[in-house]
Protein backbone atom coordinates (compact mmCIF):
# COMPACT_ATOMS: atom_id res chain seq x y z
CA UNK A 1 0.00 0.00 0.00
CA UNK A 2 1.34 3.59 -0.82
CA UNK A 3 2.11 5.98 1.95
CA UNK A 4 -1.27 7.58 2.85
CA UNK A 5 -1.72 11.21 3.80
CA UNK A 6 -4.91 10.60 6.08
CA UNK A 7 -3.90 11.64 9.43
CA UNK A 8 -6.64 8.75 10.38
CA UNK A 9 -4.69 5.90 8.29
CA UNK A 10 -1.01 6.74 8.57
CA UNK A 11 0.91 4.21 10.04
CA UNK A 12 -2.01 1.42 10.29
CA UNK A 13 -1.69 -1.21 8.41
CA UNK A 14 -5.09 -2.66 6.88
CA UNK A 15 -7.30 -5.82 8.17
CA UNK A 16 -9.48 -7.35 5.53
CA UNK A 17 -13.42 -7.46 5.85
CA UNK A 18 -13.25 -11.21 6.88
CA UNK A 19 -11.13 -10.01 9.75
CA UNK A 20 -12.90 -7.05 10.99
CA UNK A 21 -16.10 -9.37 10.54
CA UNK A 22 -14.34 -11.74 13.21
CA UNK A 23 -13.35 -9.04 15.58
CA UNK A 24 -17.09 -7.19 15.51
CA UNK A 25 -18.79 -10.32 15.60
CA UNK A 26 -18.29 -10.64 20.23
CA UNK A 27 -19.94 -6.94 20.22
CA UNK A 28 -22.58 -8.44 17.87
CA UNK A 29 -22.68 -10.90 21.00
CA UNK A 30 -22.54 -9.09 23.97
CA UNK A 31 -25.23 -8.07 26.58
CA UNK A 32 -24.72 -4.37 26.25
CA UNK A 33 -25.53 -2.24 22.73
CA UNK A 34 -22.10 -1.18 20.86
CA UNK A 35 -21.28 1.47 18.48
CA UNK A 36 -18.66 0.75 15.62
CA UNK A 37 -17.62 3.82 13.24
CA UNK A 38 -16.89 3.27 9.47
CA UNK A 39 -15.41 6.45 8.29
CA UNK A 40 -13.91 7.50 4.97
CA UNK A 41 -14.61 10.16 2.40
CA UNK A 42 -17.23 10.61 -0.32
CA UNK A 43 -17.19 7.32 -2.68
CA UNK A 44 -15.11 5.09 -0.41
CA UNK A 45 -17.64 2.06 0.42
CA UNK A 46 -19.07 2.60 3.73
CA UNK A 47 -22.22 1.94 2.90
CA UNK A 48 -20.89 -1.18 0.64
CA UNK A 49 -18.81 -2.26 3.79
CA UNK A 50 -21.81 -1.59 5.90
CA UNK A 51 -23.82 -3.94 4.41
CA UNK A 52 -21.58 -6.54 3.44
CA UNK A 53 -20.76 -6.93 7.83
CA UNK A 54 -24.60 -6.54 8.04
CA UNK A 55 -25.16 -9.64 5.92
CA UNK A 56 -21.92 -11.13 7.52
CA UNK A 57 -22.30 -10.59 11.19
CA UNK A 58 -26.53 -11.55 10.34
CA UNK A 59 -25.45 -15.29 9.43
CA UNK A 60 -23.51 -15.38 12.94
CA UNK A 61 -26.05 -13.35 15.15
CA UNK A 62 -29.30 -12.92 13.39
CA UNK A 63 -31.18 -9.79 14.11
CA UNK A 64 -28.51 -8.23 16.53
CA UNK A 65 -27.09 -5.91 13.96
CA UNK A 66 -28.11 -2.74 12.31
CA UNK A 67 -26.67 0.27 10.29
CA UNK A 68 -27.10 3.84 11.42
CA UNK A 69 -25.93 5.95 7.69
CA UNK A 70 -24.81 9.73 8.64
CA UNK A 71 -26.33 10.88 5.56
CA UNK A 72 -30.20 10.04 6.73
CA UNK A 73 -29.06 13.63 8.75
CA UNK A 74 -28.18 15.67 5.29
CA UNK A 75 -30.29 19.07 5.57
CA UNK A 76 -33.28 19.21 3.35
CA UNK A 77 -33.05 21.37 0.10
CA UNK A 78 -35.95 23.53 1.46
CA UNK A 79 -33.50 24.55 4.23
CA UNK A 80 -29.97 24.23 2.08
CA UNK A 81 -31.98 26.58 -0.97
CA UNK A 82 -32.42 29.57 0.54
CA UNK A 83 -29.66 29.63 2.51
CA UNK A 84 -27.43 29.30 -0.63
CA UNK A 85 -26.15 26.16 0.70
CA UNK A 86 -27.75 23.55 -1.66
CA UNK A 87 -24.78 23.09 -4.27
CA UNK A 88 -22.44 21.89 -1.05
CA UNK A 89 -24.99 19.21 0.11
CA UNK A 90 -22.37 16.78 1.38
CA UNK A 91 -20.03 19.04 3.04
CA UNK A 92 -19.93 18.98 6.88
CA UNK A 93 -21.99 22.12 7.73
CA UNK A 94 -25.27 20.57 5.22
CA UNK A 95 -25.59 18.13 8.31
CA UNK A 96 -27.72 18.06 11.32
CA UNK A 97 -25.02 16.96 13.68
CA UNK A 98 -26.33 18.02 17.04
CA UNK A 99 -29.41 16.05 15.75
CA UNK A 100 -26.88 12.72 14.34
CA UNK A 101 -25.66 12.76 18.46
CA UNK A 102 -28.99 13.27 19.70
CA UNK A 103 -29.97 10.08 17.89
CA UNK A 104 -26.50 8.48 18.93
CA UNK A 105 -27.21 9.24 22.44
CA UNK A 106 -31.01 7.84 22.87
CA UNK A 107 -29.56 4.72 21.44
CA UNK A 108 -27.32 4.44 23.49
CA UNK A 109 -29.69 4.62 26.50
CA UNK A 110 -31.10 1.21 24.71
CA UNK A 111 -34.69 1.85 26.61
CA UNK A 112 -36.47 0.76 23.22
CA UNK A 113 -37.17 1.17 19.65
CA UNK A 114 -35.62 4.17 18.08
CA UNK A 115 -36.70 5.64 14.67
CA UNK A 116 -34.11 6.85 12.55
CA UNK A 117 -33.52 8.66 9.16
CA UNK A 118 -32.18 7.59 5.65
CA UNK A 119 -31.24 9.31 2.63
CA UNK A 120 -32.96 8.42 -0.54
CA UNK A 121 -29.94 9.01 -2.86
CA UNK A 122 -32.42 8.49 -5.81
CA UNK A 123 -34.18 11.75 -4.66
CA UNK A 124 -31.50 12.71 -2.58
CA UNK A 125 -33.39 13.76 0.03
CA UNK A 126 -33.56 12.06 3.84
CA UNK A 127 -36.48 10.27 4.43
CA UNK A 128 -37.33 10.57 8.27
CA UNK A 129 -38.18 7.25 10.06
CA UNK A 130 -37.44 4.96 7.60
CA UNK A 131 -35.61 2.44 9.80
CA UNK A 132 -36.50 1.17 13.16
CA UNK A 133 -34.03 0.26 15.65
CA UNK A 134 -35.41 -2.38 17.62
CA UNK A 135 -34.13 -3.58 21.46
CA UNK A 136 -32.68 -6.78 20.53
CA UNK A 137 -30.05 -4.53 18.32
CA UNK A 138 -26.69 -4.78 20.19
CA UNK A 139 -24.39 -3.68 17.75
CA UNK A 140 -24.86 -0.46 15.54
CA UNK A 141 -22.46 0.01 12.43
CA UNK A 142 -22.50 3.70 12.53
CA UNK A 143 -21.42 4.96 8.77
CA UNK A 144 -20.61 8.43 6.78
CA UNK A 145 -17.33 10.66 6.00
CA UNK A 146 -16.81 12.88 8.93
CA UNK A 147 -17.47 10.73 12.24
CA UNK A 148 -13.28 11.26 12.60
CA UNK A 149 -13.47 14.70 11.48
CA UNK A 150 -11.17 16.72 13.91
CA UNK A 151 -13.79 19.27 14.34
CA UNK A 152 -15.64 20.99 17.49
CA UNK A 153 -18.59 20.60 15.88
CA UNK A 154 -17.81 16.90 15.20
CA UNK A 155 -15.84 15.72 18.27
CA UNK A 156 -19.17 15.10 20.78
CA UNK A 157 -19.76 12.08 18.38
CA UNK A 158 -16.66 10.17 19.49
CA UNK A 159 -17.91 9.58 22.80
CA UNK A 160 -20.80 7.27 22.03
CA UNK A 161 -18.03 5.15 19.20
CA UNK A 162 -16.58 1.56 21.53
CA UNK A 163 -14.85 1.51 17.82
CA UNK A 164 -13.68 3.08 14.89
CA UNK A 165 -12.41 2.25 11.66
CA UNK A 166 -11.28 3.98 8.45
CA UNK A 167 -11.57 3.34 4.92
CA UNK A 168 -8.18 3.23 2.83
CA UNK A 169 -8.95 4.21 -0.92
CA UNK A 170 -6.74 6.74 -2.88
CA UNK A 171 -8.05 10.00 -4.13
CA UNK A 172 -7.51 9.15 -7.84
CA UNK A 173 -10.19 5.87 -7.15
CA UNK A 174 -12.26 8.28 -5.67
CA UNK A 175 -12.51 10.92 -8.00
CA UNK A 176 -13.12 8.11 -10.75
CA UNK A 177 -16.29 6.45 -8.69
CA UNK A 178 -17.41 9.87 -7.44
CA UNK A 179 -17.70 10.44 -11.44
CA UNK A 180 -19.36 7.11 -11.94
CA UNK A 181 -21.95 8.35 -9.30
CA UNK A 182 -23.26 11.00 -11.30
CA UNK A 183 -23.10 9.18 -15.03
CA UNK A 184 -26.91 10.13 -15.44
CA UNK A 185 -25.56 13.56 -15.74
CA UNK A 186 -24.03 15.02 -18.57
CA UNK A 187 -20.32 14.91 -18.56
CA UNK A 188 -19.51 18.69 -18.00
CA UNK A 189 -22.07 18.46 -15.43
CA UNK A 190 -21.12 15.68 -13.58
CA UNK A 191 -17.13 17.14 -13.51
CA UNK A 192 -19.05 20.21 -11.87
CA UNK A 193 -20.02 18.75 -9.09
CA UNK A 194 -17.28 16.31 -8.59
CA UNK A 195 -14.63 18.94 -8.99
CA UNK A 196 -16.78 22.01 -6.80
CA UNK A 197 -18.19 19.48 -4.38
CA UNK A 198 -17.48 16.01 -4.20
CA UNK A 199 -13.47 16.56 -4.07
CA UNK A 200 -13.38 19.01 -2.08
CA UNK A 201 -15.38 17.06 0.54
CA UNK A 202 -13.05 13.98 0.03
CA UNK A 203 -10.15 15.78 0.57
CA UNK A 204 -10.93 17.38 3.98
CA UNK A 205 -11.72 14.23 4.95
CA UNK A 206 -8.04 12.53 4.22
CA UNK A 207 -6.84 15.69 5.71
CA UNK A 208 -8.51 16.33 8.64
CA UNK A 209 -10.06 13.00 10.47
CA UNK A 210 -8.44 11.87 13.27
CA UNK A 211 -6.10 8.48 13.76
CA UNK A 212 -8.64 5.12 13.55
CA UNK A 213 -8.87 2.05 15.54
CA UNK A 214 -8.75 0.01 12.75
CA UNK A 215 -8.02 0.50 8.98
CA UNK A 216 -9.36 -1.81 5.82
CA UNK A 217 -8.77 -1.73 2.39
CA UNK A 218 -12.33 -0.64 1.07
CA UNK A 219 -12.38 -3.88 -1.11
CA UNK A 220 -11.42 -6.30 1.28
Amino acid sequence: MKPTDDPAMRGRTPITRAALTERLAPLAAGPSRCFVALAGPPGAGKSTLAEALLADLSRIHPGRVAILPMDGFHYDDLWLEPQGMRPRKGAPFTFDVRGFAATLARLRADDGPVAVPVFDRAIEIARAGARIIDPAIRLVLVEGNYLLLDDPEWHPLAAHFDLTVALDVPLSELERRLLDRWRDLPPAEARLKVEANDLPNARLVVSSSRMADLLVKADG
